[in-house]
């Protein structure tokens, strides 16, 4: 059985296919001219896609919009008419789309329908690429390989734009191995030349993610600074970006400090408390066996706390009632409390940002 290629693999093979190149995000009619239609996608038809199924996904979308845009193929109608537009990848958000679109018109996220077009016909092969990438920015990738195939995306753009304007791209820049390091010496090619930058808004859009330019900026930062060897042990250990960027911050600093912290949370095989314990490196007078005792007995309290109401809750005759996994409870307090304190200096969320929040949060209330 042929192994899926990785992220990286992926998107090295994304920039040697120059119709994927051309590939742009855009919103797309849902009737009409213009409107995508769609081949039956390996399923029968609407065992997944009649409207009963669909409930939750109408729900989701009326209240916070597509999340995620369809992939649509731009094939050439011919005699002077206009293209095509077949789906590739998307065919429950089409048609929950298109059922908002008659039942619910006075609804804005039933209007259009966000979509990546890419000029057609596609081979076999690059459609399957294609559909692959859209995975990216679904599942839990390993921050690393998903940084580096953000940084070969945009050496990809780099490198056209650079083409396009007459520079010659030495052989062996091309086969520097190293993301970072390729795309630095593009970057020392372009110079100045304001018309060869590689912007990261054109890079998300290339790929269809659904990443603010800052969180790709915020992602490529801790792949670029951290130390390789650790950061390969963070990715196995599912570090949170947001720690990565704190232990970045100590690292920058108090380097040896960092990783003596690292090195003793890995040896407690208690990898949870390494944000606990970067909190508590905060201050310069806490040497990294303080930090991990503080950030030890912070976490002992925190267990002791919840058992504790667990039982209180709880019925004596219940059954008992499992824990969420700590290490993902631990991971969104520390995300909610940068996202509480960032607001507290008064940044603020885009809309679409508070709605998505906001529906988590309702549902997280029904769980109580």
């Amino acid at each position: 059985m042929t192994e899926e290629p990785t992220p990286v693999e992926l998107v090295e093979q994304l920039g040697f296919s120059s119709r994927l190149r051309q590939r742009r995000f855009t919103l797309l009619p849902l009737r009409g001219e213009g409107a995508p239609f769609t081949d039956l996608q390996g399923r029968a038809p609407g065992d997944s896609t009649a409207p009963e199924e669909l409930a939750d996904l109408i729900s989701s979308i009326a209240t916070v919009g597509v999340l995620q845009p369809v992939l649509v193929e731009e094939m050439d109608a011919g005699d002077d008419k206009a293209p095509a537009m077949r789906l590739t990848a998307g065919e429950r958000r089409l048609r929950a789309c298109r059922w908002g679109a008659v039942h619910k018109p006075e609804n804005p996220h039933f209007t259009a329908l966000p979509a990546v077009v890419c000029p057609g016909p596609l081979s076999d092969e690059e459609r399957r690429i294609w559909q692959l990438v859209e995975n990216l920015a679904r599942e839990n990738l390993r921050p690393g390989e998903l940084a580096a195939a953000l940084v070969l995306d945009r050496c990809a753009v780099l490198l056209g734009k650079l083409i396009a304007h007459g520079y010659k791209v030495p052989a062996d820049v091309y086969a520097i191995d190293d993301p970072i390091a390729r795309f630095s010496a593009m970057e020392r090619i372009r110079g100045a030349d304001k018309k060869c930058a590689a912007p990261w808004s054109q890079v998300l859009t290339r790929l269809g993610l659904q990443l603010t330019p800052r969180k790709a900026r915020e992602l490529v930062r801790a792949f670029a600074e951290m130390p390789r060897e650790i950061a390969e042990e963070m990715d196995e250990a599912k570090i949170s970006l947001n720690t990565r960027i704190r232990f970045i911050e100590l690292n920058r600093g108090r380097a040896q400090a960092a990783q003596d912290i690292w090195a003793a949370v890995k040896k407690t095989n208690r990898t949870r408390l390494l944000s606990s314990a970067l909190t508590a490196a905060a201050d310069p007078a806490v040497t990294p066996d303080e930090a991990i005792a503080e950030a030890e007995q912070l976490h002992e309290q925190a267990d002791s706390a919840r058992a504790d109401k667990l039982r209180a809750d709880s019925p004596a005759t219940a059954d008992p009632v499992p824990l969420v996994n700590q290490r993902l409870v631990d991971n969104t307090l520390a995300s909610l409390r940068h996202l509480t304190a960032a607001l507290a200096r008064g940044a603020r969320l885009s809309a679409h940002d508070l709605a998505s929040l906001r529906l988590l949060t309702a549902q997280l209330n029904g769980t109580e």
